[in-house]
């Protein structure tokens, strides 16, 4: 199931990221929440731990964003862990799901947990996307017709 959503998830976060003006990429609704480009550095975070922990594949090294880099490289940096994703999903077998790793807080999961939480993630990812580029008067992907 994961292989067959992650094209569409792909596609709309995306081009969520990429209807942002890149001087909004600082714009936060609220000085408790994240920047848009925080948004977007975490969204490239999440899916390396998150495709990772799922397919048992490590992630490669790469440079933790941390939302104040120009537009081109957080979008660059998610396109490349959507990358990781597919081709870790595209390895994955299935008959591991069962099998315990390290979540959050040290806590023992499955990795059909991690798949759950992955699924989540990126509806939860775009669905806050969505909304910044709602708050700075951009129809977001999905709105278009």
């Amino acid at each position: 199931a994961l292989r067959e959503v992650l094209p569409g998830r792909q596609k709309n976060t995306i081009a969520a990221l990429e209807a942002m003006p890149a001087d909004k990429f600082n714009y936060k609704p609220t000085a408790d929440q994240m920047t848009f480009g925080q948004l977007a550095a975490h969204v490239a975070e999440a899916n390396y731990l998150l495709c990772g922990k799922t397919a048992a594949v490590a992630p490669p090294k790469v440079d933790e964003g941390k939302g104040t880099e120009p537009k081109d490289k957080l979008v660059a940096a998610a396109k490349a862990s959507f990358d990781f994703c597919s081709d870790a999903l595209a390895k994955m077998d299935d008959s591991k799901l069962a099998e315990t790793t390290e979540g959050f807080g040290g806590k023992q999961v499955t990795r059909a947990w991690f798949s759950l939480i992955l699924s989540g993630a990126w509806a939860d990812h775009y669905g806050a996307a969505a909304m910044y580029l709602r708050l700075n008067g951009v129809l977001p992907p999905t709105a278009k017709k």
